[in-house]
């Protein structure tokens, strides 16, 4: 499992968890928190009307006729009464009274008048001196509804002679209680879904410079000239930084001990040639074969250096990371100038070149690179060619790809070399001479393609012969 899906799974089960329980502890909350606000009031009304109903007592009993008086002349319909987004339109107050002995004498819903509430709760424990309160349901037509009923005593001096009782219907409360609810769990889940997001983006922040990294270190074993990414300025681009020194510090001690083995090795043959041609100059010779001689010594002194100059051209290449001046090279131009600076050798063999393209053929890179990359292209193709032989250069555009092929109608290479032709010092014997390269040609623009982020491929053709193809991507 990816370490992006572990924290964003581990995140999401938290924050789920935390805002489900919120949500239910919230919610769970809201229907004592609006009973309580609706008590409240309820008791103060309700020790009103036992005080205005202490005042009507006569002869130690109640008067409930100023209240029966009172209630018949309230209409339940009342004007309106926006209450923020709930309109109410009816009063819905339900006040019976009782006497001492707990029998209703007044009923403002008229219809338990001599009824026996003797057992209710707000009556029983009003009359012992204690809060009386109850919660019943509603009538017949509304089973599901609720009444909270909050009792006063009724006094004469310190003796309770009676109750009066106010009921209040729990249905426009049940209704505020929804509303909210609702709003809870929406503000909840848009909470949620918030933070799904944002989890997502941390994660996607935490683990994004960690893929590049890992693609990044990927591509550098599988021999990929990749520059290190942008990974910020955390801990993640200290490891970057980190891993890019010790990837130099590594390439270099092994690149180093590549070159001096290789060196050591190539350089063997014709310091070997020089020092038996000296040792037989000090001996007696006819001219002509001192002549050869020295010819020798002169042929392995340029091989020699041109087997350092290539070797420090190819050094400062493999040692690169980026192109650094770079400009727009018609690649098209590129190949006629280097078939031209080719045409005297091509003369002396009876070899045509021949170069196929549409200009222009626009490429960025930096234009030594891409001529040297082509040169050695050419030269491999010629050093194969046999005499009086044609050499086809074509140069195409396919959108932002540019392609370069080179075909010569040599012997082609063997099956067992071609994995290997763009190998540092790997080498074929030529046709002609018997004799091999330095082997640096093809490394060298492998090299090049590579800063170039390009490609570079050498296969047989079937008919015969070879083909050389580099291939630029437009950046």
């Amino acid at each position: 499992m990816k370490i992006r899906t572990r924290i964003f799974l581990v995140i999401l089960a938290t924050v789920g968890l935390g805002f489900s329980l919120l949500v239910n502890w919230v919610t769970s909350d809201l229907k004592p928190q609006f009973r309580e606000s609706t008590e409240e009031p309820l008791v103060d009304t309700t020790w009103v009307l036992a005080a205005m109903a202490s005042a009507q007592v006569r002869n130690g009993g109640v008067d409930a006729d100023l209240f029966r008086e009172a209630f018949g002349s309230i209409s339940r319909e009342i004007t309106p009464a926006p209450i923020y987004d709930f309109i109410k339109t009816t009063m819905d107050l339900r006040i019976y009274m009782t006497d001492a002995a707990g029998k209703v004498i007044f009923d403002s819903a008229g219809r338990d008048e001599g009824a026996d509430y003797s057992r209710w709760n707000d009556v029983v424990l009003t009359l012992q001196g204690k809060y009386g309160t109850r919660t019943s349901s509603g009538n017949e037509m509304e089973p599901e509804m609720s009444v909270m009923y909050v009792a006063a005593p009724i006094k004469t001096g310190d003796n309770i002679v009676g109750v009066i009782s106010v009921g209040k219907p729990t249905r426009n409360v049940d209704v505020f209680i929804e509303k909210s609810r609702k709003k809870v769990i929406l503000g909840g889940l848009l909470t949620f879904s918030a933070v799904v997001i944002a989890t997502l983006v941390v994660s996607a922040m935490v683990t994004r410079p960690i893929e590049r990294l890992i693609a990044y270190a990927r591509s550098v074993s599988q021999g990929e000239r990749e520059p290190l990414p942008k990974l910020g300025g955390g801990e993640v681009g200290q490891l970057g930084k980190a891993f890019e020194e010790m990837r130099s510090a590594l390439e270099g001690k092994r690149y180093v001990e590549n070159y001096v083995q290789t060196l050591t090795h190539e350089m063997k043959s014709p310091l070997a040639a020089i020092q038996g041609a000296v040792e037989l100059l000090r001996e007696k010779m006819p001219v002509e074969r001192r002549e050869r001689f020295l010819g020798n010594i002169e042929n392995e002194g340029k091989r020699m250096q041109q087997l350092i100059e290539r070797l420090l051209l190819l050094s400062s290449i493999e040692n690169r990371r980026t192109l650094q001046e770079v400009e727009e090279i018609d690649l098209l131009a590129v190949v006629e100038k280097t078939a031209i600076a080719l045409a005297p050798i091509c003369m002396a063999r009876g070899i045509d070149i021949k170069v196929v393209g549409d200009p222009p053929a626009i490429v960025r890179g930096e234009a030594f690179l891409v001529e040297q990359a082509v040169a050695n292209i050419f030269q491999n193709a010629l050093e194969f060619s046999p005499q009086s032989s044609t050499i086809w250069a074509t140069v195409n555009t396919d959108g932002n790809t540019v392609r370069l092929t080179v075909e010569d109608q040599g012997p082609g290479v063997p099956d067992y070399a071609l994995p290997r032709v763009f190998e540092r010092f790997y080498s074929l014997n030529r046709p002609d001479t018997g004799k091999k390269s330095s082997g640096l040609g093809l490394s060298l623009v492998r090299e090049a393609m590579l800063l170039h982020g390009g490609n570079a491929s050498l296969e047989n053709l079937p008919d015969g012969g070879a083909i050389a193809t580099l291939i630029f991507t437009s950046r």
